[in-house]
């Protein structure tokens, strides 16, 4: 299992390496085959489905995988994607900034989830609200989003990386971010009550922590109006996280595909 890791690793290592040293020398490289383009007044809407699988960091879970159907919207105002509603409140230059929504499909867990979580309160996925900010210059896509959410009472700030660049019919965009949680989310998600501590599960209360993403996105388009996407990460946990009696995964590797029909 550690061999079958640890070769995971060093191929997502390679996939993101080759990325980053093609980007240079890709410059140049056939462009991906673009859209129609259409009035920013106009809308657009899309459909297609998602497939994924990533490690879950609770003791005896399993990686879950999960489908969920793909929906694309949006005209001046709003943009909708997956799990993500954008409220637009307009852009200065290269800057841009939006109300954003969002609903965490994956946090959470129930006692019957594993052996090592029987006895524990149930924690649930949340809805999250909060305002985002996208700096797209020449080198990189810079994004900062602080998010709140009303049953966790807690707070994320992420800051993320991001730069596309073509590879024949591709278009390939290594991603770095890092999430810092308070300490209410961490409680909430990895910490335990000492009504529910148990031998060998002490008690634990959360601290702020920070967690490390990188990973490389894909995007082939099959046609002008249809697109295959897929996005492979690895996820580093903070010690706020890692320390918990929860927790036996410090890491996480992800695989994510989608397919895209744009109308």
């Amino acid at each position: 299992m550690h061999h079958f890791k640890f070769s995971c690793r060093l191929a997502l290592a390679a996939i993101i390496g080759t990325a980053f040293s093609a980007a240079a020398g890709l410059s140049h490289a056939d462009p991906v085959l673009a859209e129609e383009p259409h009035s920013a007044d106009a809308s657009q809407w899309g459909l297609g489905i998602g497939l994924g699988s990533e490690s879950r960091p609770y003791r005896g879970v399993s990686n879950h995988v999960s489908v969920l159907p793909l929906v694309l919207y949006e005209n001046r105002w709003i943009h909708f994607f997956g799990n993500t509603l954008d409220f637009k409140l307009g852009s200065v230059d290269q800057f841009s900034f939006t109300l954003r929504a969002k609903y965490a499909l994956n946090d959470g867990y129930k006692s019957s989830d594993s052996e090592a979580l029987r006895g524990m309160d149930e924690r649930k996925g949340s809805a999250w609200g909060g305002v985002a900010g996208t700096w797209d210059n020449p080198y990189a896509k810079l994004s900062l989003e602080w998010l709140t959410a009303g049953s966790t009472k807690g707070n994320t700030v992420k800051l993320g990386a991001e730069h596309s660049f073509a590879m024949g019919a591709f278009q390939l965009t290594p991603h770095l971010s890092t999430t810092w949680m308070d300490s209410k989310y961490v409680n909430y998600y990895y910490g335990v009550k000492a009504s529910e501590a148990i031998a060998g599960r002490p008690a634990y209360t959360g601290k702020s922590t920070a967690n490390i993403e990188f990973g490389v996105r894909a995007d082939y388009p099959l046609t002008r109006n249809q697109m295959i996407m897929l996005d492979v990460g690895d996820l580093q946990r903070g010690t706020g996280i890692k320390d918990s009696p929860l927790v036996d995964k410090s890491s996480a590797v992800s695989v994510r595909v989608g397919y895209l029909y744009k109308f």
